[in-house]
């Protein structure tokens, strides 16, 4: 028969940043020790719950006592077991009297044993049932290997203070002061950190009073809800934060990212949402900062209007709930004007030296110790955004913003707000920027060159916010690059692999004609003079085209398909998606397997060709020289095709150049059929090898279909 567990570890208040972690593994850390102890039946299911104050999971189907083993044991090989008379060795005689020992068998004999093949020798097996272990047993074990292996940010030591381990010294995140383990109604004898198993739990802190007696697992959610004011499970109390967040906002707009719904979950047994409010003056400070301060510093959740404009009131998660809670609110209220009236005075205090300023100082914060100063990275950064802005054809104009635009992009890393929020960085030098009259693309260059911060994030709006991103993103690639501190395995200190694919989204999706070779050219020229920089542009440039392989494999193209076009290693990617989309398509006819074979086939002749012809041309085709009707028929087919495939080439129209190339397919396969490519005769030879090459020219101008052949 089986029931269900409780497991309860009553705490000191637990980490919150950490809280939901903690619990989960305790939970699966009891349930996979159970498990793997056979004292679980099948459809057995553990629930987490995790409080500031409390571990605990509740498992249902767990069994008393394991199920026996039938347990196949490895004695000895029979060279050892026997004599050369085949009667049993002493080393036998004294195995099995342990194994006997061991099982709790009063003897056991030769005659019990299994002869077997075991691997290229013989061997003697004893096969015996083990009798289930008793569940305090097991969950002993399982408890112990759970705590172990607790995902603990820091251990404390501190030493019990009461029961029979008083004056011991413990191990643990945080004092650990009750310990209950019921199986059904039953007390599991368990002991842990120094205490003994047993039903009773406590309550909320100050809503509940006394000892708790939990009479059964069924009951426990119930009993620390009612009497307990305690919400066990996490997510449920998540819910209610959320529900209530989102009834007392209104119609507003409730500012709650996960992170902080998190950890405030974290911090309360007891959720009560409250409305309070801050002074309407401190709307004049750049709403980021005070959206910031009050999650950051007092874990508050702001408020905006349905335009996304922050409101004066705000509203908090208190831990007690009571009749008057104007104390709590004007407590709260009281907590955060210093905090408001701080960000307050260093807004006013940046706006008094405009950013310009600001430039010089940049010399006296290190970059790196190998590529300078941040003075140095920006003055790098000014000519590389400059020389993208050429090579994107804009006007003296226009490359004049994106050097401005990245001359002043860190400068607000000097001020007092960064300094305080550093989270605010980019996002200050855009205001900033505005209330020294910059002009607004460069203003908002200070942002948007820090875009993509993450997957899935906005690329810059403006075109001299994508210079400068592009410029920021691809000297720090080289640069870092470049005085060896590449990627290696998952180590990434620079986030490397993040600049590399920010540059790669914003190349394709905002279709940009900007060559990777000529990007790398201009990045390493910035670098001309340091002895500790060495031209990384060959590495470089093939992690961009790894990258671009998983940043096209997110939008469901096929390794093939992928493959077909990445591998000629296109330098522009402002129509990669098209190349895709049309390999897409062409894959799907019927003639591209076969084209797709054929194309592998000539590719691997061509490499197999003399090797003085190697990177030569091999001529041109001589039509005189065309004695087979295959290889006829194939060149009039070609000439005929190749300014229709041309054409669409020219015009960007990649599926209609290789839906025209799919007309090839019966003179190719009747090409290959009728046709001996190295034919002895040289000249016949010659003229059949350029043919293919031709071919091969036509029918890889778009991509290399030989990677669709499976």
């Amino acid at each position: 028969m089986t029931q269900t567990l409780l497991v309860e570890l009553l705490t000191e208040e637990l980490p919150p940043k950490v809280l939901a972690k903690l619990g989960d593994a305790f939970a699966n850390g009891i349930f996979n020790g159970l498990k793997a102890r056979d004292f679980l039946e099948d459809g057995a299911a553990a629930t987490a719950y995790a409080t500031p104050r409390r571990l605990a999971v509740s498992i249902t189907k767990v069994r008393a006592t394991s199920l026996d083993k039938s347990i196949r044991e490895k004695v000895l090989p029979v060279s050892v077991a026997l004599d050369a008379e085949g009667r049993p060795s002493a080393p036998l005689v004294k195995k099995l009297a342990a194994l006997a020992a061991q099982v709790g068998a009063t003897v056991i004999t030769p005659d019990q044993l299994e002869r077997a093949q075991d691997g290229k020798a013989e061997s003697f097996f004893y096969t015996y049932t083990a009798k289930g272990s008793a569940l305090q047993t097991g969950l002993q074990i399982a408890l112990e290997e759970s705590v172990a292996k607790l995902p603990i940010p820091k251990v404390m030591s501190y030493q019990r203070q009461h029961g029979r381990a008083a004056g011991n010294t413990v191990h643990f995140v945080r004092p650990a002061h009750r310990l209950i383990a019921l199986h059904g109604a039953t007390v599991v004898p368990l002991n842990i950190l120094g205490l003994d198993a047993d039903k009773i739990t406590q309550g909320h802190r100050f809503l509940s009073q006394g000892a708790i007696a939990i009479d059964s697992p069924e009951s426990y959610v119930e009993t620390l809800i009612s009497k307990g004011k305690v919400i066990p499970g996490f997510n449920e109390r998540k819910e209610k934060i959320r529900l209530d967040l989102l009834g007392k906002a209104g119609d507003d707009k409730v500012l709650m990212p996960e992170s902080l719904l998190d950890e405030v979950t974290a911090l309360v047994e007891w959720p009560v949402v409250y409305e309070c409010k801050f002074d309407d003056q401190f709307l004049a400070v750049p709403q980021e900062c005070l959206i910031l301060t009050m999650q950051t510093n007092q874990k508050y959740f702001a408020l905006t209007d349905a335009n996304g404009k922050l409101r004066s009131r705000f509203l908090i998660v208190s831990n007690l709930e009571t009749g008057n809670p104007q104390h709590i609110i004007q407590g709260n209220e009281r907590v955060v004007r210093p905090r408001l009236s701080d960000a307050k005075f260093f807004f006013e205090q940046d706006k008094k030296k405009a950013l310009a300023d600001r430039v010089p100082q940049l010399a006296n914060v290190v970059y790196h110790n190998k590529l300078g100063n941040q003075l140095q990275r920006t003055e790098r950064v000014k000519a590389l955004a400059g020389a993208i802005a050429r090579l994107l054809g804009n006007d003296a104009a226009t490359i004049a913003l994106a050097e401005r635009g990245a001359l002043l992009a860190k400068a607000d890393l000097l001020t007092d707000m960064v300094g305080e929020f550093p989270e605010l960085q980019g996002i200050m030098g855009t205001y900033y920027a505005r209330h020294d009259g910059e002009p607004d693309e460069v203003a908002l260059a200070a942002s948007e060159h820090y875009q993509p911060r993450f997957a899935g994030d906005a690329l810059p709006g403006s075109a001299t916010g994508t210079a400068v991103a592009l410029a920021d993103k691809l000297e720090t690639l080289v640069g870092i690059w470049g005085i060896g501190l590449q990627p290696t395995g998952d180590k990434d200190p620079f986030a490397l692999r993040r600049h590399a694919l920010g540059i790669l989204r914003m190349l394709v999706e905002k279709r940009l004609p900007l060559a990777i070779p000529a990007l790398l050219k201009e990045a390493v020229a910035l670098f001309a003079g340091n002895g500790n920089f060495k031209d990384p542009s060959a590495d470089v440039s093939a992690f961009f085209y790894d990258r671009l392989r998983g940043l096209l494999r997110e939008r469901n193209y096929s390794p093939n398909e992928i493959e077909a076009v990445v591998a000629q290693q296109p330098e522009v990617l402002d129509n990669i998606t098209e190349r895709l989309d049309a390999v897409q398509a062409f894959a799907a006819l019927p003639e591209a397997e076969s084209l797709a074979a054929a194309n592998k086939r000539i590719t691997n002749i061509l490499k197999k060709i003399d090797a003085g012809k190697e990177g030569k041309l091999l001529g041109t085709v001589q039509n005189g020289l065309l004695r087979e009707t295959a290889e006829q028929a194939l060149y009039s087919a070609m000439l005929l095709l190749k300014p229709q495939v041309d054409a669409a080439y020219a015009q960007g129209n990649f599926s209609g150049a290789l839906k025209a190339l799919a007309q090839l397919r019966q003179n190719v396969d009747a090409f290959f059929n009728d046709v001996m490519v190295n034919a002895e005769d040289e000249q016949l030879r010659n003229n059949r090898q350029a043919l293919l090459a031709e071919l091969h020219q036509m029918l890889n101008q778009v991509a290399d279909i030989s990677k669709l052949a499976a």
